[in-house]
This record gives C-alpha cells, sequence and structure tokens, in this order.
C-alpha cells in the first residue's frame, strides 16, 4: 500500500511527508518479512514453543521464531509512532497554520469556542453495504464537518486530495470524523480506512 503527494506540493513540509513514507515504506516491508519468517514456521504470534513435556518444540526453529516476534512488537511500535508523525505532516503540508507543537491550553479553549463554526466540505453520495462507511455509521446526505484533523480550511481547492492522502496514511487506524446529519444534528463517528471488506477503495 502506498500513496503519493499532489506535484504542486513542493515545499519542506511535504518533503518531510515524503521522508516518513519512505521510513513507513520501509518498516512494513521488514515487517512482512519478519511474518513469513512465522509463516514458514507454521505459527503466529501466541503459538506455543514448547511440547505438552514443556520442551522447547523440535518442529520449528524456536530462536528465528522468537527473534521474529520481538522484532515485529519493535517493528509495530515504531510504525505507531511514525503514523502519528505523518498525520501530523499532513496537516502541515495541508494547513500550513497548523503546528506540530502541542497545544497549549489557551489554543484548546480558542479550538473548542470556535468548533461550532466548522463548515461542510463534502457531502455522502452515497455509502456501500459492508464498507468502512457503512461500519461507521456515515449515511448518505451526511455533511462532512471534520474529517481527522482536516476541516474545510485544509482544502484549497475542490480537489479532496488532503482527504485522500488521510485516509491512505491511515489504513486500519481509527479517524474521529464529525458529521452534519440532515436534522441538523451534528454527529461524531469512528471510521477506519481499510482494504478487503469486498468493495473498491478505503472508503466505501
Amino acid at each position: 500500500m502506498g500513496f503519493t503527494l499532489p506535484p504542486r506540493l513542493n515545499n519542506p513540509s511535504a518533503d518531510n511527508v515524503r521522508s516518513l513514507m519512505a521510513r513507513k515504506d520501509a518498516i512494513e516491508a521488514e515487517m512482512e518479512a519478519q511474518f513469513s519468517i512465522l509463516q514458514s514456521n507454521a505459527v503466529n504470534m501466541d503459538t506455543p514453543l514448547v511440547d505438552p513435556e514443556g520442551f522447547p518444540r523440535a518442529d520449528i526453529d524456536v530462536w528465528a521464531v522468537r527473534h521474529a516476534r520481538v522484532r515485529i512488537i519493535e517493528l509495530r511500535n515504531d510504525h505507531k509512532a511514525l503514523m502519528d508523525k505523518i498525520m501530523l505532516a499532513l496537516q502541515e503540508v495541508y494547513d500550513p497554520a497548523v503546528q506540530s507543537q502541542p497545544a497549549s491550553a489557551s489554543d484548546l479553549s480558542t479550538d473548542n469556542a470556535s468548533e461550532g463554526a466548522l463548515q461542510p466540505f463534502a457531502r455522502v453520495d452515497g455509502v456501500a453495504p459492508g464498507s468502512p462507511a457503512a461500519s461507521a455509521g456515515l449515511l448518505r446526505e451526511d455533511l462532512v464537518l471534520s474529517f481527522g484533523p482536516l476541516t474545510k480550511s485544509s482544502f484549497a481547492t475542490s480537489s479532496l486530495q488532503p482527504l485522500a492522502e488521510l485516509v491512505a496514511a491511515q489504513e486500519n487506524q481509527e479517524v474521529i470524523i464529525e458529521v452534519l446529519r440532515s436534522d441538523n444534528r451534528r454527529v461524531r463517528l469512528t471510521f477506519i480506512p481499510r482494504r478487503g471488506w469486498g468493495g473498491r477503495g478505503l472508503l466505501g
């Protein structure tokens, strides 16, 4: 799985995202290699490595499996931390006013005060049955107010490229979205972009 930044984004923030994405691809490639070691020994992360009598199993390479398991745990932690960095970096690319530094108490109060001013930037035209969007509770005609860190100010043009970038970066991870329903209710939903749901794309 990969994703790219649009060509127009040639700035230090975009270069930082590209660098982070390259590291992400490298981590995912190493994770796949480590999992292949487990698969070649017909075990997973939880399979016992000793026989019923408590002796190391003779039918598998116990040392290789243990090493692969430890490395997978390390890589998963690295991957999670890197995804958080990518999220922040994407914010800076599409909304330069957003800084990657932790928000102060005054910043948080300002954000909360302006939360009611969110404006829709997309409308849901349809939701495929069984899709990630359907699982999240998204409905046809919902107006999207925020998608993770993205709001209307994140979109300089009519293109939804920032959203596509974020979805790809957050595959198999939770994203909080806020929508405005037809009855004028604001609803927060938890969305997990994923493949393998029986249709195209990560959204549905």
